[in-house]
């Protein structure tokens, strides 16, 4: 039946998928592939741009083919993303002028101290709403025009192109070199240090901080497109003509997904990091806290709707570290089991500040720790200390949102892969001292921007029929005691003073 479902590509961190969902927000097909993790140097992280689109090509084609669909089955598709991910590449050829910098690299430190140093930090603050930091885009962007031969000059002529992860596919979708739609959304560009929050536009003051030619920058639109970013070509991974009419940032896609379109309802995502927004409504709302300012969404022709956010860096990457690492797991899912072989920590408190502390502290000199140690603690301690540090580090943004907003959290809506470890969550639930909520689809990243997509072709009337597509599937509640989830959180806010001062920036 033509245009049944609705499609989504979720670029990740780690993995590429696409997804299609039916009118219910019920998952028809999927199919995901991991991508490279390139690490050069200490603290630098990128991907390979080209290995990116192959992989999203190769997404879209297998899970089309598996669950025996076309093009024409689609009424729209939809793009999400990792966000702070920095690429450049050629107009002309498509060619990548450098590999990705991923938003976990670390390498602009100095550019980032550089600007607090003398007050221009305190603009990017009020402006885009955020603290200068090594994880937002414009010191990427500037790292390759200043660092790679040729790339200013080329960005000057309007020959290279900055864009993050969703650009860069919705280019090669809309045809790459042959007329690639060069477009991103203001929760994407909202990332970069580079965007006026109130206008929603780029900002020639803020452009002139980190020296980023204007013409190298994509059109800024609307999460759910009024008219089509673009549509895929006949010679494409989708073998036909589909609108894409919807590009959310990943977290504000799972925002999306979890329908928290009220001020004060907050999700958090567990995935690489974890991030925990807040929707604040139409008024901006400035953190005091240590959060960010941040667009939730803008749906169509209607006001954009504002966030605070608590991004931290490294939450499910540290169970991966656990794997890859140090080879005491062989797989994510056997953190659970490994950690449960204990009932406490044993003392032992891990903090994974591998790219520094994101919010609320924002230390770029900060380095991972692991405190506590004796020879009575076993590799089941650090697993559970791992999982432990997941928790902790969303109670801390917790505290900065309640600071902030004086919203007290009633419950927390949860998704992402984590979530899949019953032991973390029930974790969740006891640090933070209220009920924590999964939904029966669990990757609502995927499913918020295929919710953007159809809201804009009519596939949804309205965010409350999207509302009427929730539905909760497990909930877990506190078991902690007030004494211990105390005693818990002052231990571990004392392992986090251990990270501090470790690099000079």
């Amino acid at each position: 039946m033509a245009g049944s479902f609705v499609g989504a590509i979720d670029q990740g961190t780690t993995s590429t998928r696409f997804m299609v969902f039916d009118h219910d927000g019920a998952e028809v097909a999927r199919h995901q592939l991991e991508h490279e993790q390139l690490l050069p140097r200490a603290g630098w992280v990128e991907h390979n741009p080209v290995e990116i689109w192959e992989r999203t090509s190769a997404v879209v084609q297998t899970a089309l083919g598996k669950a025996k669909l076309d093009a024409s089955d689609l009424a729209a598709i939809g793009i999400t993303n990792q966000r702070e991910t920095t690429l450049v590449w050629d107009r002309r050829t498509g060619r990548p002028l450098h590999n990705a910098i991923v938003w976990q690299d670390t390498r602009t430190d100095g550019i980032a101290a550089a600007l607090d140093r003398d007050g221009r930090g305190d603009v990017i603050r009020h402006k885009a709403g955020l603290p200068p930091a090594t994880y937002f885009s414009g010191g990427k962007l500037q790292w390759i025009l200043d660092t790679v031969p040729g790339v200013r000059e080329a960005a000057e002529r309007g020959d290279a192109l900055f864009g993050t992860p969703d650009t860069w596919v919705l280019w090669n979708l809309t045809g790459g070199p042959d007329g690639g739609v060069h477009v991103t959304d203001v929760t994407n560009a909202s990332r970069t240090m580079l965007m006026d929050l109130e206008t929603l536009q780029w900002d020639e003051e803020l452009l002139g901080f980190f020296g980023v030619p204007r013409a190298m920058l994509p059109e800024i639109r609307e999460s759910s497109a009024t008219t089509p970013f673009g549509t895929t070509l006949r010679n494409g991974p989708f073998g036909g003509e589909v609108p894409i009419t919807g590009i959310l940032g990943d977290q504000q896609a799972a925002t999306v997904g979890q329908v928290c379109f009220a001020p004060g309802e907050a999700k958090n995502t567990y995935g690489t990091g974890n991030f925990m927004l807040l929707n604040t409504g139409t008024e901006i709302v400035r953190s005091k806290a240590g959060l960010l300012t941040t667009p939730a969404y803008q749906l169509g022709a209607d006001p954009c709707v504002y966030a605070l956010e608590g991004s931290i860096a490294v939450t499910g990457s540290a169970v991966q570290w656990l794997r890859d690492q140090l080879g005491i797991i062989s797989g994510a899912g056997e953190s659970e089991a490994l950690a449960r072989q204990v009932d406490d920590n044993g003392g032992v408190y891990f903090v994974p500040a591998f790219s520094g502390l994101f919010a609320p502290y924002w230390r770029s000199d900060a380095r991972g720790a692991i405190v506590g140690l004796s020879r009575f603690n076993t590799n089941a301690h650090l697993a559970r200390a791992t999982l432990e540090a997941i928790c902790y580090q969303s109670r801390d943004v917790v505290e900065a949102m309640t600071a902030d907003s004086g919203v007290e959290l009633e419950v927390l809506k949860v998704d992402g892969g984590v979530t899949a470890n019953r032991l973390c969550m029930q974790i969740q639930a006891d640090v933070l001292g209220v009920p924590v909520s999964r939904p029966v689809v669990p990757e609502t990243t995927a499913l918020g921007a295929a919710y953007a997509a159809g809201l804009s072709v009519g596939f949804w009337s309205s965010t409350d029929e999207l509302r009427q597509n929730w539905r909760e599937d497990t909930r877990w509640e506190p078991e902690w005691g007030e004494d211990r989830r105390a005693e818990g959180y002052a231990r571990w806010q004392k392992a986090v003073q251990r990270t501090l001062d470790w690099v000079d920036v």
